[in-house]
C-alpha cells in the first residue's frame, strides 16, 4: 500500500533499476507517516561514507507529538540496504553517472519502506518527447471511446 509517491521523478529521470530500502525513523516520524503527512517531491538520495541517505523529504510533525522533542521535518534519514546492494549502487552512481531517486514510500508487512530508483536524467527534448507520447496515447484512447459509441 503506497503512502507517498514521487511522480516528478518519472518526468525528470529514466528509471532503469529499482531497490527497496528500509528507513531509520524516529517514533514521531512513524506516526506522522502513518497519518500521511509526508512528501517526497523534492527529496533526493545521496551516498556518503559508504552509506545511503535520504535528504529533503518532508515529514510534518503531528500536533499531538510530544512536547519534549524538537521535530525536524527535513532531517537526513539513513536508508537500510544490504551491503551488496550498497556496493552496486555506489559503483553505478560514481562511475556510470546514474542518480538515485526516491520513488515510492509504502508498507511491507507493517514496516515503512522506500523504493529508490537508479536512473539517468532526461534532457529537455526527451521530456518533451515523453509528454507528446503521453498526450498522443490519451488522444488515441479518447478517439477510440468516441468510435465505440
Amino acid at each position: 500500500m503506497s503512502i507517498a509517491q514521487n511522480k516528478k521523478a518519472f518526468h525528470d529521470y529514466s528509471i532503469e533499476e529499482r531497490f527497496e530500502a528500509g528507513l531509520v525513523l524516529e517514533g514521531w516520524e512513524v506516526k506522522s507517516i502513518r497519518a500521511g503527512q509526508v512528501h517526497l517531491k523534492e527529496a533526493y538520495v545521496i551516498v556518503r561514507n559508504g552509506e545511503i541517505f535520504l535528504l529533503n523529504s518532508h515529514v510534518a510533525p503531528l500536533k499531538t507529538a510530544s512536547t519534549h522533542i524538537q521535530p525536524e521535518p527535513t532531517r537526513t534519514r539513513k536508508l537500510l540496504l544490504n551491503a551488496a546492494e550498497i556496493r552496486k549502487l555506489i559503483g553505478k552512481v560514481e562511475r556510470a553517472g546514474y542518480a538515485l531517486v526516491p520513488l515510492d514510500l509504502h508498507y511491507v508487512k507493517g514496516r515503512i519502506k522506500l523504493e529508490i530508483g537508479l536512473g539517468k536524467g532526461k534532457r529537455q527534448f526527451e521530456k518533451r518527447d515523453a509528454q507528446a507520447e503521453k498526450d498522443w496515447k490519451r488522444e488515441q484512447s479518447r478517439l477510440l471511446k468516441q468510435r465505440s459509441r
